[in-house]
């Protein structure tokens, strides 16, 4: 059930003629009483935000962090749209609350989609209707793929905690890059969340997703919490929720064969041990080593070396799996037919120990194939 796995939650999804194809295109997450609830969001970091993200980040402002309603639509981002755009927004939220029987500011929105083309209201006119009438407690899913654009499946998550649960749904497949991703989730829980657990819960997992470097307009995390429940542990669960959310998009990434975990150990601090694994992690050279299941060390080592932190190549090592392949910054003896299987695996764990300090880092992401550049040759 995902996003209504928590009690009091309805959620919906219809296809309202946003996408040429017909697919499912127009989302709603609710409250099942139709009141307003706790939420919390965090928004991209690019300055060429959203419509979206602007209305919404207004409205939580004006009603001090209590929603009702988060309103998605795919197939338009709705960005790059100037005011007109941010009209279409308001005007989503205006609809919704029509129906819903609320304030317009007490609706969230999200987009995602193509960039700098006009948003189509009249679809949405017609159909935000039709999506309320179908709010129902078991709607998770048909919100989950409702909010999809090249994604080949749905993105969901349910947490049970000590008498709680935290319940999520997400979209992404490119454009995802620290801070956050091309990316929306949304996620319900019936326990008390404060600020700095969502802060947390992004910083360890949409905030370490990288597929392509690149950091989209409409990035948006919002937790809708009912707060019956004061309980113990929501950081941890929350946490988890965004980690598994943030893992699936690496899987589903555009075009991707694996989802790469890089580790980077023994760095000066553990910033600095952030800053080498994101180089690693957006180096298109060791993507396509790894896409092509080459354990070539020496591509890793080079990142490390052009990543601007602490480095001394005579006390660094490279583990892919449990295997080492260099040691002291240089070749060292390991089972090639062990290696080879690590390699060919879905999932691949790269370790860099740089040998100076304690800093930790981690960063998920993905190989790059073939199928990415022809997903992304064009708009159309």
């Amino acid at each position: 059930m995902s996003v209504t796995a928590v009690p009091g939650f309805d959620a919906a999804g219809v296809a309202c003629g946003i996408k040429a194809s017909g697919a499912p295109d127009l989302a709603l997450v609710a409250s099942a009483d139709r009141q307003p609830v706790d939420a919390l969001a965090v928004f991209t970091t690019n300055k060429a935000t959203a419509a979206p993200v602007q209305v919404s980040r207004a409205h939580l402002a004006s009603t001090g962090g209590r929603a009702v309603a988060v309103v998605l639509n795919s197939g338009n981002a709705n960005a790059a749209t100037g005011a007109p755009g941010r009209g279409d927004a308001e005007r989503m939220c205006a609809l919704v609350a029509g129906e819903l029987g609320c304030r317009p500011e007490e609706v969230l929105v999200c987009s995602t989609g193509l960039i700098g083309i006009p948003l189509p209201m009249a679809p949405i006119e017609s159909g935000v209707a039709p999506l309320v009438a179908a709010l129902a407690a078991d709607g998770g899913q048909s919100a989950a793929t409702a909010i999809m654009t090249t994604d080949t499946r749905r993105k969901e998550v349910v947490v049970r905690g000590a008498g709680f649960t935290v319940g999520g749904m997400a979209k992404g497949a490119a454009m995802l890059a620290p801070n956050m991703a091309t990316m929306l989730a949304v996620l319900t829980t019936d326990a008390v969340v404060h600020p700095d657990d969502l802060r947390l819960a992004v910083e360890g997992s949409f905030h370490r997703l990288t597929v392509d470097g690149c950091t989209s307009t409409n990035d948006t995390v919002i937790v809708l919490s009912t707060g019956m429940v004061a309980a113990a542990g929501i950081d941890v669960a929350l946490a988890q929720a965004c980690r598994e959310l943030a893992e699936a998009m690496a899987e589903d990434a555009e075009g991707a064969t694996k989802v790469v975990t890089v580790t980077v150990t023994g760095a000066a601090s553990d910033g600095e041990a952030a800053i080498a694994a994101r180089k690693i992690a957006e180096s298109e050279l060791c993507k396509c080593s790894w896409y092509g299941q080459d354990p070539y060390w020496g591509r890793v080592v080079s990142e490390l070396g052009s990543a601007g932190v602490a480095f001394d190549a005579d006390t660094v090592s490279v583990t892919y799996g449990t295997i080492t392949v260099a040691r002291d910054g240089v070749a060292c003896d390991h089972d090639a037919a062990a290696l080879k299987d690590v390699m060919a695996a879905r999932r691949l764990h790269l370790t860099a120990d740089l040998g100076i300090g304690d800093g930790h880092g981690l960063v998920i992401t993905n190989d790059l194939t073939h199928a990415y550049i022809d997903e992304n040759m064009g708009t159309s």
